[in-house]
């Protein structure tokens, strides 16, 4: 007897739940050779508010974490990608239309992201705060602190490792994530939030939403409660349009990038979502 095989449904990500878009849109997808491989969700105008909504929610505990577990809550999810290394390589293959040690080395790569930017918790703060000299009896210290919600366009042309590059460095400081995946090559940032969703991450500090970045965008650029704005994938919108509307609340815009390794590690990306704080303190004159 034959038996029927039970087809994934690829829903949304977002406050740790797994929606369905509020609209009941989805759109179908192709593997690289053409054939039909599954219907996501496309998300809609609704879908991002709720996603920024529950950003704003999970903020105030993901930054107040110590900076060591932040740590320890990222390198989790580099643990149980590995552990499901084969489905990834799979649906890479399937969509990307590369071979199998490509995109085995896209997995790769991504995992290494994860323990890259999990090292730099509770490192960022040294690296980038200061003790500034001053003329007087004071101290006066200078540390980064996480801007807030930031919202992300991913690389539109990697299917994993565009994304994790993409949401990861806002993550190190503290700060939380609407991300919209790729609109082409979905499939691993769905199973990604799975992943997410099984790990330490709290509900609501990565949000994925998955269909049209040329729609979703410009409401996540001109919504009052984003603070900051990650156009890295977005070369093929009118990227300056989206800088003009996020100039409306002030929010801080980093601007597309392009090539094999878009969003490549580094501190630059990190320290790109905090803001700086300092402290005067009067010295003891006993």
């Amino acid at each position: 007897m034959t038996r029927l095989a039970v087809p994934k449904t690829y829903k949304l990500y977002i406050g740790g739940a797994f929606p369905r878009s509020e609209s009941g849109r989805t759109y179908e997808i192709e593997s690289a050779k053409g054939a039909f491989v599954a219907n996501v969700a496309k998300a809609s105008r609704k879908d991002a508010r709720d996603a920024i909504v529950a950003a704003r929610g999970a903020l105030k505990a993901w930054s107040g974490a110590t900076a060591y577990n932040r740590g320890q809550v990222l390198y989790r999810i580099a643990e149980l990608l590995e552990g499901r290394r084969a489905q990834f390589v799979d649906e890479i293959v399937r969509l990307e239309g590369v071979g199998v040690a490509a995109a085995s080395n896209q997995v790769d790569e991504a995992i290494d992201r994860w323990v890259w930017y999990a090292g730099w918790t509770d490192k960022h703060a040294q690296v980038t705060g200061n003790a500034n000299p001053v003329a007087g009896p004071y101290f006066n210290i200078s540390v980064p602190e996480p801007t807030g919600v930031v919202a992300v366009i991913a690389p539109q042309d990697s299917s994993l490792l565009g994304l994790v590059s993409a949401v990861a460095p806002p993550l190190v400081t503290g700060n939380t994530v609407v991300v919209v995946a790729s609109e082409r090559l979905p499939l691993s940032a769905i199973s990604l939030a799975e992943v997410l969703a099984t790990s330490d991450v709290p509900g609501g500090v990565v949000n994925i939403l998955t269909g049209s970045p040329a729609e979703i965008a410009p409401w996540l650029a001109s919504h009052a409660d984003v603070n900051a704005l990650d156009l890295v994938g977005a070369g093929s919108l009118d990227w300056v349009d989206l800088q003009i509307a996020a100039a409306d609340t002030l929010k801080r815009v980093l601007t597309p990038e392009e090539g094999p390794d878009a969003a490549a590690p580094s501190l630059d990306r990190i320290s790109a979502f905090t803001e700086t704080k300092t402290v005067w303190h009067t010295k003891s004159m006993v």
